[in-house]
């Protein structure tokens, strides 16, 4: 069943302590729908500018991603500039140019509309509420969101909350929503907005998900070696995430089960992303490596 995804398209340049890249590819939406493209063709909506060319949407188009959903807008696309520190958890953002993505304003085709599967990444959560209103029924929304949005628009972002299905955040989001020091009591408390499913990200150390009626899963990370890019390892996870559900679910049902390996696949997917800088590495890793890096992943847990 199709994923929809939505979120940014942008131009990173990235240093960390071992190299430096300039205007290498980057944004949520396009980890998120390479990430996705393995298990499915996922659709994407964004905004792009002049700069973007066509050989950027030849990338994605070579992964089945179907991008009718893209808009070039006069100007220059989104532009992020990041330095990494030494464990490469921590980062400083040295520069964020919106261009044309500030007046983003997500226009659903209507073959989009009937999608089954969405990702909302992260952006304004006043525009996720108006692409969740230009859907017509899908059987399972994942959601994103930044530190900022909890900052600026929270009201907002309960909203949303209450109208998906899952949330991802990462450790530090979840204790600034709810101010709440455990993990897994700002998770229940965050299910009280209406989610379903909660899932906090933890970097290196995996991810955990948090479900109805006590259900709950925890896995680790592959344990990368050779980590050279952690940027848009967020963004893969969710797209492989929701992109495995929408591959495995018959007739839109969801089992516990499916939840668990999603959660998995998206922690291998991550650590191939983690492996090369911006997209590098991400998209040229094949099905046969994914799986491999699960029954590692498998080996590592079994006990």
């Amino acid at each position: 069943m199709a994923v929809v995804i939505v979120g940014s398209m942008a131009f990173d340049t990235i240093e960390t302590p071992f190299d430096r890249k300039e205007r290498v590819l980057g944004g949520s939406c396009t980890y998120g729908a390479i990430a996705a493209s393995l298990f499915d063709n996922p659709k994407i909506v964004g905004v792009v500018g002049d700069d973007f060319k066509d050989e950027h949407l030849d990338i994605l188009k070579s992964k089945g991603v179907d991008t009718a959903g893209v808009s070039r807008e006069k100007g220059k696309s989104f532009f992020w500039e990041g330095k990494y520190h030494l464990d490469m958890n921590t980062r400083e953002t040295i520069k964020t140019e919106l261009n044309v993505f500030e007046k983003f304003d997500p226009k659903i085709p209507e073959n989009y509309k009937e999608a089954g599967f969405l990702f909302l990444a992260n952006i304004d959560p006043e525009l996720q509420l108006k692409v969740l209103s230009s859907m017509q029924s899908p059987d399972f929304v994942v959601c994103d969101t930044m530190n900022l949005w909890i900052d600026i628009k929270k009201e907002k972002l309960e909203e949303v909350f209450r109208r998906v299905d899952c949330v991802v955040l990462n450790d530090e989001e979840v204790r600034q929503y709810t101010g709440k020091a455990n993990l897994l009591t700002g998770a229940k408390e965050i299910q009280k907005a209406g989610v379903t499913y909660v899932i906090i990200k933890k970097g290196e150390h995996g991810a955990s998900i948090l479900g109805p009626e006590g259900f709950y899963f925890s896995a680790p990370s592959f344990p990368v070696e050779n980590v050279t890019d952690p940027t848009g390892a967020g963004d893969s996870f969710a797209g492989a995430f929701i992109g495995y559900i929408a591959s495995a679910a018959k007739g839109g049902k969801i089992s516990r089960d499916m939840i668990k390996k999603a959660v998995v696949y998206g922690n291998a997917v991550a650590s191939y992303t983690v492996e090369g800088f911006s997209i590098d590495r991400l998209s040229s890793v094949s099905m046969k490596k994914i799986d491999e890096r699960i029954e590692e992943i498998r080996n590592i847990t079994l006990f």
